[in-house]
């Protein structure tokens, strides 16, 4: 098992090009290399792959994949093959005769990891082909479809039972992002593997912020959001088709590359779409929920809820699109009562309206919340927090509260006084003295109540009836167009039995300061020049491949590149995400456009830690000696020597032997070994009785330090 173990770590390095495991990930391939069963949550970007392609390709045989979703079986097989990993899929997209071909090449075992659909896997043929193939492993991926009690329920998925009784030596495992206990306990048991461990992940995604903010101008805050980030990649997901269109021609209207997504368009029309997103030919899309399911995409920083989604799992897998790559990404969701109008409606006929509606009154409670959003997500999985967050915007900006009774007391009479027979927007009417045609049909005008609440704008009324709803004070009547009913709760407070405490609105003052566009630093313009030629470099690459950008480097390591800046294959190896596959392939250029990125930016080489001798390293190329370097850079020329040494150290192709004679090489490393300083030159300056210059000693600890490495 350790031997299995450590070719994973090797593997895990050299085709992945990652220097350690996440947490969970040895567990739970060691789990599958024992030959046993198991179930894996772990939320999207936390290496649940890993899982099943690792004890694939250190084993003898093959790793049979099931997963719903045709786009995600390509990108995730381009992402395998990128890493030198013979792989596959079979699903509909493909001919008859390239499905013959593929398995005839999994029959000869030519492929060590093969994706297929649960449709082509329940076909006569293909169970034929797989009894004939020695299977290492069975992977159900998206495992939360097998489940009634999961978010996205596929009846084909509850089928795959059969897989342990006919194959009950090969492991199954079943790996999901978002699963309750319900869901976990049903997904084994309709696998047959009731008595599997579950590996339960945190559900944590820190580098996700997590903002909620009225739906009031919304369109405004998303156009002020995108250009904060012009060239960043995001999703806008909307209830509706009609608002996927009307939000895009928004944002075109407004100059910003975007374009929808939905069911009603033809298949190949999504696929286009799909298509220019993942490879970074359009920044925006503007989707129903259905877009995104199948896009293994790792830059994409930023997921919009326009509306409100219908339970807590469907809106972190949404979120959970962004920042794969684990770098700082932003979600927002707007939120407004309209919403949960029209999402209870839909639930009407459902025969699981009481499941449905518990989980949209548990969404709502996400979306309202007072305390860390964070705290309040994880606990819907079953984890709880012990700190807050701090990225979230209720740690940012904790809200303050107010004594809201008498405001309380004002709707509730208002409502009283129509008989209970308005709804949320012409009950802030009658408060606020409009003189709309329904107020004055209605005789609204002449209650008592009416212009009680004129004091407040119709945004501020909006915020406190609905906390009044979210404290019980209300209920809606959807049978009764909506209308508002009074609850007991709601008398006790009209009568002054209970105190209300509600928060009070964000002020138009500090909507403006949220909406202000910050100026990026010196530092971060030039990390961002940088990282912007790197990933131009990145999309000419993938352009030529034929691939998404992503599967060349994804934004994480292009960040650690530019942090690193390095300028050699085996400091690029250190870079996170770069493997001995990516490096043969793409290093070279990686390596020549950093390096020309610090040549041209040679005024500024200096600050730029450990930079600066590789811009002495080209002028040298070039024929100059170190004094007219010196000169030409305005540096001191020990200070040049000083970039020589570096480089001899590194082993560029330096020449010192006209600087420095084998006779005084030789004296100066005995000198060193005499006084046991060899990374400090003021001894032996002193030794020599300052008689032998600094450049001189510099050049010989240099060949003292490579001969003793």
């Amino acid at each position: 098992m350790s031997d299995l173990i450590e070719k994973a770590k090797r593997i895990l390095k050299e085709s992945f090009g990652y220097n350690a495991f996440r947490p969970l990930q040895e567990e739970i391939i060691e789990n599958t290399l024992a030959s046993k069963d198991g179930l894996v949550i772990m939320p999207t970007g936390g290496g649940k792959s890993i899982c099943f392609q690792l004890p694939a390709l250190v084993q003898a045989g093959a790793c049979l994949v099931i997963s719903p979703l045709i786009s995600l079986m390509r990108d995730q097989v381009e992402a395998l093959k990128q890493n030198g990993v013979a792989s596959a899929y079979l699903n509909s997209s493909l001919s008859a005769q390239e499905q013959n071909e593929i398995e005839t090449k999994f029959l000869n075992q030519e492929i060590d990891i093969l994706y297929v659909s649960p449709e082509k896997l329940l076909s006569r043929d293909f169970y034929q082909v797989i009894k004939s193939v020695n299977l290492n492993l069975i992977a159900v991926d998206e495992a939360h479809c097998i489940s009634q009690w999961g978010h996205d329920f596929r009846p084909e998925y509850t089928k795959l039972g059969f897989l342990k009784k006919r194959l009950p030596k090969v492991p199954i495992m079943a790996l999901t992002a978002t699963a309750d206990k319900a869901t976990r306990t049903d997904i084994l048991n309709q696998l047959g593997i009731p008595s599997a461990p579950t590996y339960l992940a945190s559900f944590d995604r820190p580098n996700l912020s997590l903002k909620v903010l009225n739906a009031h101008k919304r369109i405004e805050s998303i156009i002020k959001l995108i250009k904060q980030a012009p060239d960043e990649s995001g999703i806008v997901y909307c209830l509706s088709r009609k608002s996927c269109e009307t939000v895009a021609a928004k944002l075109i209207a407004n100059g910003i590359d975007a374009d929808f997504y939905h069911a009603g368009l033809t298949s190949e029309e999504r696929n286009e779409t799909q298509e220019k997103f993942i490879r970074d030919d359009l920044k925006v899309v503007c989707a129903t929920i259905a877009f995104g399911m199948g896009i293994d995409k790792s830059n994409v920083r930023w997921v919009i809820h326009y509306n409100l989604p219908k339970n807590l799992e469907s809106y972190y897998q949404e979120i959970g699109r962004a920042g794969r790559d684990g770098l700082d990404s932003k979600t927002l969701l707007f939120y407004s009562y309209a919403d949960v109008v029209q999402l209870k409606r839909f639930m009407e006929d459902s025969p699981q309206k009481e499941l449905l509606e518990a989980k949209l009154n548990r969404m709502q409670q996400f979306a309202e919340a007072t305390t860390c959003r964070r705290r309040v997500l994880l606990s819907y999985f079953g984890e709880q927090m012990e700190q807050d967050c701090g990225n979230c915007d209720v740690c940012r900006n904790p809200p303050k509260f107010i004594n809201g009774t008498v405001l309380a007391q004002k709707a509730l009479s208002a409502c009283a006084r129509t008989q209970e027979k308005v709804g949320m927007g012409l009950l802030i009417d009658i408060l606020r003295g409009s003189n709309r045609q329904e107020v004055t049909q209605n005789d609204y005008h002449k209650i008592k109540t009416y212009g009680v609440g004129k004091d407040h704008s119709y945004l501020e009324w909006s915020h406190y009836i609905g906390q009044f709803l979210n404290l019980g004070l209300f209920e809606i009547a959807f049978d009764h167009h909506n209308a508002l009913r009074i609850t007991e709760a709601g008398r006790r407070a009209l009568t002054g039995d209970i105190p209300v405490q509600i928060t009070q609105p964000e002020t138009e003052q500090a909507r403006k300061e949220r909406m202000t566009v910050k100026e990026p630093t010196k530092t971060a313009q030039r990390s961002s020049e940088l990282f912007e030629r790197l990933r131009t470099l990145r999309k000419r690459i993938a352009g030529e491949l034929g691939i998404p950008a992503y599967l060349v480097f994804n934004d994480a390591t292009l960040e650690d590149m530019v942090t690193r800046r390095p300028t050699s294959e085996e400091s690029l190896l250190d870079v996170s995400g770069v493997g001995q596959q990516k490096l043969n392939r793409f290093g070279d250029q990686f390596i020549k456009e950093i390096i020309s990125y610090i040549k041209e930016k040679n005024a500024e080489g200096a600050k730029m830690k450990g930079a600066t001798h590789l811009i002495t390293y080209e002028f040298l190329q070039e024929g100059l000696s170190p004094e007219q370097i010196a000169e030409k850079r305005k540096l001191n020329v020990v200070t040049i020597f000083s970039h020589l040494a570096t480089l001899y150290e590194q082993g560029k192709n330096v020449d010192i032997r006209n600087h420095l004679t084998a006779e005084e090489e030789a004296k100066i490393i005995e000198a060193i070994k005499a006084t046991g300083e060899p990374d400090q030159l003021k001894p032996l300056f002193d030794h020599f009785n300052e008689q032998v210059p600094y450049h001189k000693l510099r050049l010989a600890v240099a060949v003292y330090k490579k001969q003793n490495v």
